[in-house]
């Protein structure tokens, strides 16, 4: 069946071709004995649309130096802005952006000045992806978008097609990543309705990816397998799109921990790759694969792939990312077998190529914002001489002169008028100007009485605060001191003391993290903490309390993944640290052996959405809802840690304080994601 379907599809190529064919050699003829007037202008213009559209390039050319000089002596100019467009669509399809933005620029003016709205759009379009093929993404975007209502508007499918595509490329590139879904979906609907199937694999494709992206990892799935059962196998080109999709959507059922299916499509992918030579799609499937080892604890078979994949990252292909991942991944395996010091080392690697991405990415920002259009003639010529018109020295004296008698005459008249307002002031003035003083002092006396009942809460809450900790911090004090006097007291022998010298370290660390969490606790209440916001990238503050958490984590053999971007926050940089440091002590807390924690951020609503989850013990619903309660709430990790049941407290108090929000989301023994939401820019009061 597969091959009469093809046999079908390649007798249709043959007549389309032999058709297509047929209409051009109609039109040369027809073209051939035309009189040199508007028609025969007409005619070209038919001939090398067919011809580009058939993608002989050097033949509609030729059509095009033919025609070019005949409709500007007919001054055809409709004709002509046609003409040009198409003469800058070959060369933009062969990569010759100056002379296709020339023609491009040459078209949009008679367009414009023949108010023709589609012509325009056209052109637009057109220059938006050229734009956006060089980097200059939101100079790309402003083109495009201002196409679409005239496309929509006529319902040009075609049209729509490439600048829905060229926006969602342009809003990708610009980490709009919602706006960049839109646009693809819109193109997707297009593309079926034309039966597109080269561009339908393309849209699905990029919506599986920026599904993944915005962790909807189960519409990410979904719009994987749509793309894998379109593909042919028969069909080489289909088979390497195969080969680059299979090793994600094993990544995506991975977030699952589903490792049956996820293995399925990772070994496949493997195989694919391997017999097509595809270097980045082996690469992409040997670090996937070492991931579901990890988290199965086959460390040995892990490494295997890693050190397969890390050859082909370094010798054969160039793909920084993967090369990042693989980095990440190197670190997680040598913290399992316990080899810290090589640990540090891909750690040290990992963030070394995190920071030149990170480099590479400003300066690509900063030569897009950079950009001028070389044609604006918006120069201030200033005159060579600027005092030349005063050459004399003498005329020079006289005229400071005169200018300092003027300047003493207004500053007279100015005194006198000063002295006029004051004395003359009226009496009705004066009882106005006690009545808005009357008002300052008591606002200034409501003001007192405010600060005054803020002072009794605060003591008040002073008291409850010293009541909860008192209990658990003179516990773990009390037992250190006995630790010590039994050792002091020779009461016990040093083989006995260095088996408890485990249960005292807990007690110290259980005694600093109270003292530490009651320090910030009561820096949140003080009268003047005001937040001091500042600009600052959010995946720092991530990278510092990774590094933080790494040791604990590692006694647990808990897995860190940081799958944080590039974004900015607007917030008191110190009190989101002290969230997030909470967050994550948290989750190292309350995850097992084998565990994962995963730190990441995404846009939403205008701001930054910020996500700590881990695959831990989970929380009830009775207990999510005394979380971030002022009271306190707390149980014991997973390896019996204490708490002191106010870090919460304290973090929805510092989040609030910077206009933002935190909440949970949890199921017990599938894991917990705490969420913060902070403002990208300064909210409006």
């Amino acid at each position: 069946m597969k091959q009469l379907i093809t046999l079908t599809a390649f007798l249709f190529t043959i007549f389309s071709s032999l058709s297509q064919t047929k209409e051009q050699d109609s039109l040369v003829m027809q073209f051939a004995f035309q009189k040199l007037d508007s028609t025969k202008v007409d005619t070209s213009i038919e001939i090398i649309k067919s011809f580009y559209d058939s993608k002989d390039y050097q033949k509609a050319l030729g059509y095009i130096s033919q025609t070019e000089k005949l409709s500007a002596n007919l001054q055809y100019h409709k004709a002509t802005a046609e003409i040009k467009y198409y003469k800058a669509l070959i060369y933009s399809q062969r990569d010759d952006y100056f002379n296709a933005l020339d023609n491009y620029n040459t078209s949009l003016n008679l367009f414009t000045q023949l108010q023709d709205s589609l012509g325009i759009a056209k052109v637009n379009n057109s220059i938006g992806l050229i734009e956006i093929k060089r980097g200059n993404y939101n100079k790309g975007l402003r083109y495009s978008l201002s196409a679409i209502d005239i496309f929509e508007e006529r319902n040009l499918r075609n049209e729509l097609s490439s600048a829905y595509n060229n926006l969602a490329d342009a809003y990708f590139n610009t980490n709009q990543v919602d706006k960049s879904l839109e646009f693809n979906i819109k193109a997707l609907q297009i593309r079926e309705q034309l039966r597109d199937s080269s561009g339908i694999k393309n849209s699905t494709k990029n919506i599986a990816l920026l599904y993944s992206m915005r962790k909807e990892h189960r519409k990410a799935i979904e719009y994987y397998e749509k793309l894998l059962a379109s593909l042919d196998p028969q069909n080489t080109d289909d088979q390497v799109i195969r080969g680059q999709v299979l090793p994600d959507i094993g990544a995506e059922y991975l977030q699952f921990n589903d490792f049956t299916k996820a293995a399925t499509f990772l070994l496949e992918g493997l195989r694919i790759n391997r017999r097509s030579n595809n270097k980045i799609g082996i690469a992409k499937s040997l670090n996937n694969l070492a991931n579901l080892n990890i988290k199965q604890n086959k460390v040995r078979l892990a490494e295997g792939q890693l050190n397969e994949a890390y050859n082909n990252l370094t010798r054969e292909v160039n793909d920084e990312l993967e090369l990042l991942k693989n980095y990440k991944l190197r670190v997680a395996v040598d913290s399992i077998k316990g080899d810290f010091k090589n640990a540090f080392k891909w750690q040290r690697e990992y963030h070394s190529l995190k920071n030149t991405l990170d480099k590479a990415n400003a300066v690509t920002v900063v030569i897009d914002d950079s950009l001028e259009d070389p044609t604006d003639d918006n120069t201030i010529t200033l005159p060579q001489n600027p005092i030349n018109t005063v050459t004399d020295s003498k005329e020079l004296k006289q005229f400071k002169f005169i200018a300092y008698g003027l300047a003493g005459g207004l500053l007279i008249v100015l005194i006198i008028l000063i002295y006029n307002y004051f004395a003359g002031r009226s009496k009705k003035e004066y009882i106005t100007e006690l009545e808005e003083k009357n008002k300052q002092y008591k606002l200034q006396n409501d003001s007192i009485l405010e600060q005054t009942r803020h002072l009794e809460e605060m003591n008040q809450v002073k008291d409850r605060l010293f009541s909860i900790v008192s209990h658990d911090l003179k516990d773990s004090i009390t037992g250190v001191k006995a630790f010590l006097d039994l050792l002091k007291e020779d009461s016990i022998s040093q083989e006995e003391f260095d088996e408890l010298i485990p249960e005292l370290s807990d007690n110290a660390d259980n005694a600093a993290a109270l003292l530490l969490n009651l320090l910030n606790w009561s820096k949140s209440q003080m009268q003047n903490l005001e937040p001091k916001p500042e600009l600052f990238n959010i995946q720092d503050v991530f990278s510092d309390k990774l590094s933080l958490v790494q040791k604990k984590a590692e006694k647990k053999r808990i897995v860190l993944l940081d799958e944080s971007m590039k974004d900015f926050v607007y917030a008191d940089r110190s009190m989101v640290e002290i969230v997030i440091q909470n967050l994550l002590a948290n989750a190292v807390k309350f995850s097992r052996v084998g565990d994962v924690i995963t730190v990441s951020n995404r846009e939403r609503n205008g701001n930054v959405l910020i996500c700590v989850e881990d695959t831990g013990v989970g929380i009830s619903e009775e207990n999510q809802k005394k979380l971030f309660k002022n009271g306190g709430f707390t149980t014991r990790g997973t390896s019996a840690e204490k708490g002191t049941g106010l870090g919460l407290s304290i973090c929805k108090q510092l989040v609030e304080l910077n206009y933002g929000k935190i909440w949970v989301e949890s199921e017990q023994n599938l894991g917990s994601k705490f969420f913060v939401e902070l403002p990208k820019a300064k909210p409006i009061e």
